[in-house]
């Protein structure tokens, strides 16, 4: 799976609509392979963005947790040693 797509459910404050497009985005570069669509394939490349932007807003609003809502910046944190413990010389 594509490193750059954050995990949006279950956080405090919530997702905003900015952020599940910059993830949806990130998924259409991912699967189309392209990070700038040519003229032709343009607008299927943003409607495809348009329609998982709107799934993925559905399902993040349809899901359900018992667990306490994560904070942003303990998150990004925890992400960023895993990430130098990962990658130390």
């Amino acid at each position: 799976m594509c490193r750059n797509i954050k995990m949006l459910f279950n956080f405090d404050p919530p997702v905003t609509p900015q952020e599940i497009e910059a993830a949806s985005l990130q998924f259409v570069r991912k699967i189309s392979g392209f990070n700038k669509p040519s003229k032709a394939n343009e607008e299927a490349f943003h409607a495809a963005i348009h329609d998982i932007t709107a799934a993925s807003a559905q399902l993040l609003k349809s899901l359900e947790t018992n667990a306490p809502a994560r904070n942003r910046e303990e998150e990004a944190a925890r992400l960023k040693a895993r990430s130098a413990k990962r990658f130390a010389v």
